[in-house]
């Protein structure tokens, strides 16, 4: 009977430091911003540049790059205004709906933070 209150006294405070451990780590607005504004333009230079070309597009494909990094500031911005945070404290969960201007498509991401970290687990095109 004292090992069966032993293993509960451990794992209630295995549960507590857990908990604990998540509100510490729980990453904030700026942090997601920061994570999506990086993914985002690391898309759009490996995606979305690499699909220029001929006319216009040559102009677009040889400075694409350049102008993703000049747009930068920008970017991060429509992500600030167009992301809803869900804070319940041991997670949050992100969700931003991005509507850009042609030829890159719109998408809503839905995006759980959790130790410090992202995981987005949807992405729809739209």
């Amino acid at each position: 009977m004292n090992f069966l209150k032993l293993i509960q006294v451990i794992g209630g405070v295995g549960a507590i430091g857990l908990g604990t451990g998540m509100v510490l780590t729980n990453p904030g607005q700026h942090d997601y911003e920061s994570y999506a504004t990086y993914t985002l333009t690391t898309y759009l230079k490996q995606e979305v540049c690499s699909q220029t070309s001929g006319g216009l597009g040559g102009f677009l494909s040889s400075h694409c790059k350049t102008l993703v990094d000049t747009g930068k500031p920008h970017l991060q911005k429509v992500i600030s205004n167009k992301t809803i945070r869900q804070n319940y404290l041991l997670f949050s969960i992100y969700e931003t709906e991005l509507l850009l201007p042609s030829p890159v498509p719109n998408y809503e991401f839905e995006t759980i933070g959790a130790f410090r970290q992202f995981y987005t687990y949807q992405a729809d095109k739209f």
